[in-house]
């Protein structure tokens, strides 16, 4: 509901009001009493401050009329509003600059770089006061600017940014659509050309001179060049090649990533002396082309190299990259081997002058003449100890070797001698200059060392051998090479009277057999045998040695398996070995001392004899105590457990004591020899059901009867040791060890018989 009131000069009046200070204005609302007042008595409001529409567009206020003597109201409230209205009083502004943009060279006319926007705090909807225009004021003639959107264009044709890179741009909003009084605000763009691959490489100079020693190594680093190209990153990566000339296959050339330089490197030796000059057209091209400028190209570019031969003082030249020589061992010290030859390559061609690098132990064992490069023996060589040798011989220009004085320490003044060249000392000022060549010396063999056996043989010959037997091969080893020794000769000594235990077979490839000549062997007549060998080589002159082989006589198996041999037989002969005997003995422990501890138990505790007294069978004894074996006989009445013969009289029951004494009973004797087992069981059944001392209840009745002797004889051979037979006791020999011992035994008596 609107408030009934006239707004005049921005005041409020109500109707109730007859100008006589009875009506009373009140404000509230939205910066009442702070931004906007009234005066209670005539209701104008007037305004405390400045208004700004940008802060606050509008204010609600409400305001009633009271009677000022009742504070009654006199109308209802009412609400009205306070519109601020705007006027030009915003800038526009750019809120994102400075702005910092790209755009690749050479882009067409128009191409968009970037859009800038400005913002008028001016109320849009009232006049011209938010209403912008875009304008440039500094980058022109390069670049354009739309006025209404803001869009910033190229305005040049293939700008190159090889010739200018930055640009800085300013462009300025205005509002109030551009006109005179407006206000205005400005930001800057600035503008890099970016780059693009529209520039080929190029030389320097079409035509290069490099200057290379001869004594440059090969694979290093000789020369760079350079093509250069005015784009930047990754358009500017070359390549470089040789496309011909004559030292392409002497050099190479690659590519710095880093520099974007060519390095020329050398593949081949250089040598002055054969070739002075060489020339090579080397191409440099972009790795990363782009057609749209392919119209700009070739986008590659070529010079001509020329390499000039330096030549320098070179080192001798061996005429071989090595040597080898040889030498027989034994030799006397001064024994010429060989010559190394070297020249000078250089124009000059200087005198050569040659030494060893004593280097090692082994280069001191020859000597070399300085002058003509004979290599001589400085000691005798044994070939079994070392049979080849490797030395270094070193060469240089007699103008190298020079007399230098000696200090204290043996060292030159300055430098430590490294060479004796002859009677000169080398000083080492240029060890470049010197060529060095490995020389290997072989040894070569002479006869000089007698054949021997390849090792000790353990020979054993069983007991019962026969004649003509192959007890051992031996073979036999000789320190010379297959040329002095690779042919062997088995013999007896000659020297000795015949052997009439064993002889040697030579099997002519280099081993030997042993052989028995008769049969049987005795351990007990001879456990040991020593037979003279002699053994020649097929060297020359022929050596020869000889040695002594031991056999030893053992007992055997019947597949020939050694059995015993001299000191073993006990052990061998029961069948038991070491481990057996330890495991007996170490029962034999385990049951003594379970004797021992039982007894122990048995002294510490013993029990008195306790009957039960709930058992109503007076007549049976409950008791914990062993009887004392078969010697005790008051315990109970062991002869009716022996055999038949032995119960003839009738023995009483201990455990009770009889009422009716039983009448003896008698029987022949040969019936009781003759009776078996069955009858005596029932004949012993009829007497306890007789005997009237026997319970009333069933009882166990024990007999043991061992039954009669056999009616064969004994097996024993004791009796008949002294007899002659013709036996063959072979067989006692499979029975088992049990029976190895007697098969002994009655192997050496048939033995004896027969000799």
């Amino acid at each position: 509901m609107k408030w009934p009131c006239a707004f005049w000069e921005s005041g409020l009046h109500s109707n109730s009001d007859k100008g006589d200070g009875s009506v009373k204005y009140i404000l509230t609302g939205e910066g009442a009493g702070t931004i906007f007042i009234i005066d209670d008595t005539t209701g104008d409001i007037h305004s405390t401050k400045s208004l700004d529409r940008e802060q606050k567009t509008h204010y609600v206020l409400h305001a009633q009329a009271i009677d000022r003597r009742t504070n009654k109201p006199l109308e209802p409230e009412s609400e009205f509003i306070i519109k601020v209205q705007d006027i030009n009083d915003n800038a526009p502004k750019f809120t994102d600059g400075p702005y910092i943009v790209t755009v690749p060279e050479m882009s067409e006319m128009g191409t968009s770089v970037l859009q800038v926007t400005a913002t008028d705090a001016d109320d849009p909807t009232y006049g011209n006061s938010a209403r912008v225009v875009y304008s440039i004021l500094q980058g022109q003639p390069y670049f354009s600017v739309d006025p209404k959107t803001g869009v910033i264009r190229t305005a040049l044709h293939n700008m190159d940014r090889e010739a200018r890179e930055h640009y800085s741009v300013v462009i300025q909003a205005k509002d109030m659509a551009g006109q005179v009084g407006g206000l205005s605000g400005s930001t800057t763009v600035n503008i890099t050309l970016t780059d693009v691959n529209d520039n080929p490489p190029r030389f320097p100079q079409k035509h290069y001179q490099l200057y290379v020693p001869e004594s440059a190594q090969v694979g290093s680093a000789v020369g760079k060049i350079k093509a250069n190209d005015a784009d930047t990153g990754s358009n500017a990566d070359m390549k470089y090649t040789i496309i011909n000339g004559d030292g392409a296959g002497v050099f190479s050339i690659s590519t710095d990533k880093e520099t974007r330089e060519g390095i020329l490197s050398l593949k081949k030796p250089l040598n002055y002396e054969k070739k002075k000059s060489y020339t090579l057209n080397i191409e440099g091209a972009n790795t990363h082309l782009d057609f749209r400028f392919s119209h700009l190209g070739p986008f590659k570019d070529v010079t001509m190299l020329k390499i000039i031969v330096g030549d320098v003082d070179e080192p001798p030249l061996f005429t071989m990259p090595s040597y080898v020589m040889e030498v027989y061992e034994n030799a006397k010290i001064g024994t010429a081997i060989g010559t190394v030859t070297a020249q000078d390559p250089d124009a000059a061609n200087s005198l050569v002058r040659y030494f060893i690098d004593h280097n090692t132990e082994e280069d001191r064992y020859f000597t070399i003449d300085a002058n003509t490069g004979t290599i001589k023996t400085a000691k005798i060589f044994d070939r079994e100890e070392t049979p080849w040798y490797n030395i270094t011989v070193a060469a240089s220009e007699i103008g190298l070797c020079k007399a230098l004085p000696e200090s204290r320490d043996g060292l030159t003044a300055g430098h430590r001698t490294s060479a004796v060249c002859g009677a000169l000392i080398y000083s080492g000022d240029n060890p470049g200059l010197v060529s060095h060549v490995p020389v290997g010396i072989r040894i070569l063999d002479v006869n000089d060392n007698p054949p021997e056996l390849a090792r000790e043989y353990d020979i054993v010959v069983c007991e019962n051998a026969k004649p003509g037997q192959v007890i051992q091969t031996i073979t036999a080893t000789d320190k010379d090479n297959s040329a002095n020794g690779a042919r062997f000769h088995f013999s007896l000594d000659e020297g000795l009277s015949l052997n009439p235990n064993f002889t040697l077979r030579d099997n002519e490839d280099n081993t030997a057999s042993i052989l028995t000549r008769r049969r049987r062997y005795s351990r007990t007549t001879q456990d040991i045998y020593y037979l003279p060998i002699l053994i020649s080589d097929g060297g020359v002159p022929p050596l020869s040695s000889s040695s002594t082989l031991t056999v030893r006589v053992c007992a055997c198996e019947r597949d020939g398996r050694v059995r015993t041999c001299h000191a073993e037989a006990f052990l061998s002969s029961a069948g038991l070995s070491t481990g057996a005997l330890i495991a007996i003995l170490l029962c034999v422990v385990i049951l003594l001392a379970i004797v021992v501890l039982f007894i122990t138990l048995r002294r510490s505790k013993k029990e008195p004899l306790i009957i039960s007294e709930e058992d109503v069978r007076e007549n049976v004894v409950t008791y914990d105590d062993e009887g004392g074996g078969e010697e005790d006989t008051e315990a109970f009445d062991i002869t009716a457990l022996r055999n038949p013969s032995a119960a003839e009289e009738l023995k009483y029951r201990r455990d009770v004591r009889p009422e009716v004494k039983p009448a003896p009973r008698h029987h022949p004797s040969s019936s009781l020899d003759s009776i078996n087992v069955q009858e005596f069981i029932k004949q012993r059944l009829a007497e306890a059901d007789l005997d009237p001392s026997v319970p009333p209840y069933d009882s166990l009745q024990t007999y043991a009867y061992e039954g009669h002797r056999s009616e064969a004889g004994s097996i024993s051979s004791l009796d008949s040791v002294t007899t002659q037979s013709d036996q063959d006791y072979n067989y006692l020999g499979d029975w088992g060890p049990e029976f190895k011992k007697l098969a002994e035994l009655y192997g050496e008596i048939e033995s004896e018989r027969t000799t």
